[in-house]
């Protein structure tokens, strides 16, 4: 990379491991410790490795170590977002952005496989979500003829949708209840599922402060 396009593609790579850093929790653990060393390091070296096109394996690098401290596909998305907002000039700078977002993707898709779901609206909804998001970046590969980017995304695409379809399809629906009055959750838990031991569930499933007043009408899974 010749030294204009590193000089505009430095900040946009420190920029991306700051929200990197921000959305990812590091405190308490030696793989967060990593991680912000990594991050630090890369941040503080970035225009020279750029120069150098060498960047490339210690930003894989702190993105495997977010994912080994447990960012979350939402985590992740934040950093997706902020270097999203990026409007690069040069070349360079604009690889950089776009090999930033594709990891971003590519982790997401790592945290997605560990995701444990309740109902298939959950499923459905992480879909919907992450298919504009793919078919905004493979729109952007295509528009700048970056075939082998564009195949990549493809394929992660294909791979992520495929595992929630498969998720979702064994997975219960949600349902809407409706009684007539408020009720303790393990009388509710037992006249919908026959198992008072599933009121934490329903507590959950709808954000009820105290276990003595479920809310009359709700959601509930189907079985």
């Amino acid at each position: 990379m010749n030294k204009k396009d590193a000089k505009e593609a430095a900040p946009i790579l420190q920029r991306s491991l700051k929200a990197l850093l921000n959305a990812v929790p590091t405190e308490g653990s030696a793989v967060g410790s990593d991680l912000r060393t990594a991050c630090g390091r890369l941040a503080a070296n970035a225009e020279a490795l750029l120069l150098r096109n060498a960047a490339g394996p210690p930003l894989a690098n702190c993105f495997d170590l977010a994912f080994q401290a447990g960012a979350t596909q939402a985590e992740l998305a934040i950093a997706r977002n902020e270097t999203l907002t990026e409007a690069p000039v040069t070349v360079g700078a604009t690889i950089i952005k776009q090999s930033i977002i594709g990891m971003c993707l590519a982790t997401e898709g790592r945290a997605i496989a560990r995701m444990t779901f309740t109902s298939r609206e959950d499923v459905d909804a992480l879909k919907l979500q992450m298919n504009q998001v793919f078919n905004a970046a493979e729109e952007v590969a295509a528009d700048e003829m970056a075939q082998m980017t564009y195949r990549a995304l493809v394929g992660l695409h294909g791979a992520v949708t495929f595992y929630l379809v498969d998720t979702a399809r064994p997975l219960p629906r949600m349902v809407q209840y409706r009684f007539y009055g408020i009720m303790p959750s393990l009388v509710m838990a037992n006249r919908l599922y026959y198992d008072a031991r599933r009121a934490d569930q329903l507590r959950a499933e709808n954000k009820v402060v105290h276990p003595a007043f479920m809310p009359a009408a709700g959601r509930a899974l189907s079985a």
